[in-house]
Order: structure tokens, then C-alpha cells, then sequence
């Protein structure tokens, strides 16, 4: 009977001591957990925060591959992204996707993460950029507002590491502050681009147009100097989007619009006015320097060849419409003389398209 006593008393401290060593392994796992979770609230940078989220992770979690899906209807987020220079070819666990067809199929009413083994027909997508796919996933809708906006794909080479039905409080807590922290950072860098700046292209928008025009017309008045207006469209730029898609229009957008500020001074002003067309105020520019900037800016985007996919390469041309602003010849309204500047580009661009576009048309009174 006392060898019964030993040998209960023995397998239970066998146990006490594997519960106290889980106990142990649970409450690092929270520390770590909690020590990221503090650095993703942190981070404003929607980059910051994806690098964290794909790489930071995979080493704080021991994972052997962890990837990021974001819908991304209108490439939105992707656009902030790369204006942060970040090269998605050197990211491929980041995928953006216009639609969520394959995911909410995946989920479908499931409410918290899906664990278990890794099954190719399903799960193919989500790790197509991996070569060597685990053997078990952890995958976690990131949903807010009861909208799903993307998923975060956790995997593991060894069977045993993700089972279905463990640990799902831990990873549904985690994919609920991945979610909000990816909403707010995108919308930290919206409300840096909303008030006076073009989302896609990066330069100036038709209100801080509008705001400087104003003031450069009263300024040449003040000065009695000169002032020059154009307005650039980009020749048939409804079939690029027709033929090559909406992808490639917006490649052709921001390289225009690159160009076209490389041939600018520093004083000049470059703003995308609305569409395929941008408008330019040259500052104290005399009507040869305006048509020279002009006509270089021309050359420059019909020479310049817009990679596509592969070895594809597509080439534009614009067209340019030119008013020139004499502040010492009129002395009305400043209002009326700023629409009046843009109305005569205006029709000096179309005189541009009409007499066959791809050329630098000055508006004659």
C-alpha cells in the first residue's frame, strides 16, 4: 500500500511539474505576445507595421512562414506602399487583392481563426509565393466592422504545431489588433494625402492648385511680373486603360507626372487637375521660358517608354495648352483673371488635340 502512496504521489508531481512548466510556457508566450501587440499600436507607418506583422512575428512566434492577404479594391493601400519605396517583388508574402472571392469562401461564416493541416486545394493561395508550403496553418480573418479586409496565414512545418480547436482566444485576439492596427495606419497615411495632395501621383491636387493659383495671380500683380499656365492631357489615355487595364493607366499617371516635374524649378507648381490631366503655374516665367519648359516636357514624355509586365513597354504623348498672365496689364478682379488664365489653356489644349495632338498649342487673344 505505501508503494501505491509513492508511486501515486510520484506521477503527480510528474504532473504538477508538467502543468507548472506549461503554466511557464503560456505566460512567456503572453509576455511576447503582449510585448508585440504594445509595438504594432506603436506604429503609424502603414510599411512599419506590414514588416512587423510578416517578418517580426515569424521570428518572435518561432513560424516557419507567415503571410499577409489585403483586399485592396482599389489598390489603394498598394499605392501607399510603394510610395514608401517598399519593392513588393522583395515581399511576396504581402498580397494585395481586388476582390474577396477565395477568402470569404475560405471562412465563409466562421467567425474566428481556422486551425489544422495544411490542405493544398484550400489553403494553395494563401502560400503561393512559398516554395516549401507547411504541414500545419493558423489562418486569421482580419475583419472590421464585420467586413473581412484581409487574412493573416500562419504556418508550420511540423504537424503538430497548429490543431484544430487550440489556442483560438490567443489567435483571435491577435488577428482582431492586427486588423485595427492595419485600418488605422491606412487611414493615418489617407489623412496625410486627403487635404492637398493627389493620392496616386504623390504631387499637388486641384484644391492646392486652386489655393496657389489665387495668390501667384495677385503676387504677378503686385510685381507687375509674368505668370504661366498649362494644361497637360495625356493623348488617348482612355485606350491604355481599355487595352492594358486601369493598372497600367495608373503607371502612366505617375511617370507623366514624374517627368513632367523633372523639367520644373523649384518655385514652379505641378497638380494633377482631374483625369489624365495636370495643371502648371511657372512662376515669373516669360512667355519664351514657359513655351521652352513646355515643349520639353513634351519631349520628355513622348521619349520615355512606361515598362509593363515582362519586356512590354508602352509609349504616350501629351498634349499642352499655354496661357501667359501679364500682371502689369490688367487690373481686375483676381478671381476672374485665375479662371480666366485656365480657360485660355483650356482652349489652348484643345486647339492642341484638334490640330493632332502631341504638341504645344499657346492660347492667342
Amino acid at each position: 500500500m505505501d508503494d501505491d502512496l509513492y508511486s501515486d504521489n510520484q506521477q503527480l508531481r510528474r504532473q504538477l511539474k508538467a502543468f507548472l512548466s506549461q503554466a511557464r510556457s503560456n505566460e512567456q508566450k503572453m509576455r511576447r505576445f503582449q510585448e508585440q501587440e504594445l509595438q504594432l499600436i506603436r506604429l503609424s507607418s502603414l510599411v512599419q507595421l506590414i514588416n512587423t506583422i510578416i517578418y517580426d512575428y515569424r521570428s518572435a512566434f518561432d513560424l516557419d512562414v507567415v503571410s499577409l492577404i489585403l483586399i485592396d479594391p482599389s489598390y489603394e493601400i498598394q499605392h501607399i506602399v510603394e510610395d514608401e519605396d517598399a519593392a513588393l517583388a522583395d515581399h511576396p508574402e504581402l498580397v494585395f487583392v481586388a476582390v474577396s472571392d477565395k477568402l470569404d469562401a475560405l471562412y465563409g461564416l466562421a467567425a474566428g481563426p481556422l486551425l489544422g493541416q495544411y490542405r493544398p486545394v484550400q489553403h494553395e493561395f494563401l502560400f503561393s509565393e512559398h516554395r516549401r508550403k507547411p504541414a500545419s496553418v493558423a489562418l486569421m480573418p482580419l475583419v472590421r466592422y464585420d467586413t473581412l479586409i484581409g487574412s493573416l496565414n500562419l504556418g508550420s512545418f511540423k504537424d503538430e504545431r497548429f490543431v484544430e480547436g487550440s489556442a483560438t482566444d490567443f489567435l483571435q485576439r491577435l488577428s482582431a489588433v492586427v486588423a485595427i492596427c492595419l485600418e488605422n495606419a491606412a487611414n493615418h497615411e489617407r489623412l496625410k494625402r486627403v487635404g492637398l495632395t493627389d493620392f496616386l501621383t504623390g504631387i499637388n491636387n486641384r484644391r492646392f492648385f486652386d489655393q496657389r493659383l489665387s495668390e501667384e495671380v495677385m503676387r504677378t500683380q503686385r510685381q507687375a511680373g509674368m505668370l504661366g499656365c498649362l494644361l497637360l492631357d495625356i493623348d488617348n489615355f482612355k485606350s491604355v486603360n481599355d487595352t492594358y487595364g486601369h493598372r497600367v493607366g495608373d503607371q502612366v499617371l505617375k511617370e507623366v507626372s514624374a517627368m513632367a516635374k523633372e523639367q520644373l524649378r523649384g518655385s514652379d507648381v505641378l497638380a494633377r487637375f482631374g483625369g489624365e490631366e495636370f495643371s502648371i503655374l511657372l512662376i515669373d516665367s516669360e512667355k519664351p521660358i514657359t513655351m521652352d519648359i513646355a515643349e520639353r516636357i513634351r519631349r520628355a514624355i513622348a521619349s520615355h517608354s512606361v515598362q509593363i509586365d515582362g519586356d512590354q513597354s508602352l509609349q504616350v504623348t501629351v498634349s499642352i495648352g499655354v496661357s501667359m498672365f501679364d500682371g502689369g496689364a490688367f487690373n481686375r478682379d483676381s478671381c476672374e483673371l485665375s479662371e480666366t488664365l485656365v480657360d485660355h489653356a483650356d482652349q489652348a489644349l484643345y486647339q492642341a488635340k484638334s490640330d493632332g495632338k502631341n504638341q504645344v498649342v499657346c492660347f492667342e487673344s
